[in-house]
């Protein structure tokens, strides 16, 4: 079937507007037209539909589509593995890459971060080390994006050593790559590396982010350096960044193992996210440990009431 020049850059554009928006109702509707016109026939789209659909989170769609896609492309490959990364389905993300290896399709500069993130996850540390060499073998390891995953991967597996070996040999670096560093030195309780690097990235000019700060209060938490965590939360607000859920539980966690639960009510009665699993678990253990169960059932009812104020 002849298909009119232009079409396809068309409905192209309008699945790029789909996925920017997350818009499943407006993809769907979209994907109707494409069927009647017969546009949905052709790989380019395909490929644009299993892109679509897997940043909707629709991977019942997305596979199917995949499957009848005839020429499945460097790029098809990468959306759903992407897409599987990004909700934390690594060993569907991860089965995939193998797939695409068997397949003999290329690898581009943006196949294999969601892969490390996968490998991170599950944890595999062998297989993250195999990626990394085809990191090296496909010329990846100037790209930053590829080194920060890198960084990410093998401080998640327990190898800060070859963590710190990536990071001092990136030509570049960016606020993520001081994160991905800094979580991991936080995750093992290296608290002086943590802070080391943080007025590094300083001094050479990065502005510090939220996930920035969330490595810094765990290394305080960690640490049990109170006061310390706060004077990175005043430095926080300093760059004109609010505390959000995650620097809420560090600093919850922080005062609770401290027994300052004055001080950790008050954090979380000035929080604008209401409290997860997490953050109740470091209330509730620091409330058993100081026998101040009290404590916890007062934020609770005021948590509660304010839910029902906002509904």
């Amino acid at each position: 079937m002849h298909t009119p020049q232009g079409i396809i850059p068309f409905f192209s554009t309008l699945l790029d507007s789909c996925s920017s928006t997350r818009n499943l109702h407006k993809l769907k509707k979209l994907h109707g037209r494409m069927i009647i016109s017969g546009i949905s026939r052709h790989d380019f789209i395909r490929a644009k539909l299993v892109s679509s659909y897997s940043v909707c989170a629709q991977f019942h769609e997305a596979s199917i589509i995949f499957s009848i896609t005839n020429r499945q492309s460097t790029f098809l490959y990468n959306s759903l593995i992407r897409a599987f990364s990004s909700v934390n389905r690594f060993s569907d993300s991860l089965l995939l890459f193998r797939d695409m290896l068997r397949a003999g399709k290329a690898l581009d500069r943006h196949t294999l971060p969601p892969v490390l993130k996968s490998c991170a996850g599950v944890p595999d540390f062998h297989l993250g080390r195999n990626v990394h060499v085809l990191v090296f073998v496909n010329g990846f390891d100037s790209d930053i994006a590829n080194s920060n995953s890198l960084v990410t991967m093998y401080s998640k597996c327990g190898d800060l050593g070859s963590a710190q070996k990536v990071f001092d040999q990136m030509p570049e670096r960016n606020v993520v790559s001081c994160s991905a560093m800094m979580s991991g030195y936080a995750l093992y309780g290296r608290c002086k590396e943590v802070f080391e690097l943080f007025d590094r990235m300083i001094l050479d000019g990065l502005q510090p982010d939220g996930p920035i700060f969330t490595a810094v209060l765990a290394a305080c938490s960690h640490g049990g350096l109170v006061e310390k965590g706060k004077e990175y939360l005043q430095i926080m607000k300093d760059f004109g960044l609010r505390p959000g859920l995650e620097h809420c539980t560090c600093m919850v966690d922080m005062l609770g193992r401290a027994g300052r639960l004055e001080e950790a009510e008050a954090i979380v009665e000035g929080m604008d996210a209401a409290p997860d699993e997490v953050l109740w678990s470091a209330l509730l253990a620091a409330c058993k440990t100081y026998g101040k169960v009290e404590v916890a059932e007062r934020l609770a009812d005021k948590i509660y009431a304010r839910r029902l104020v906002l509904t």
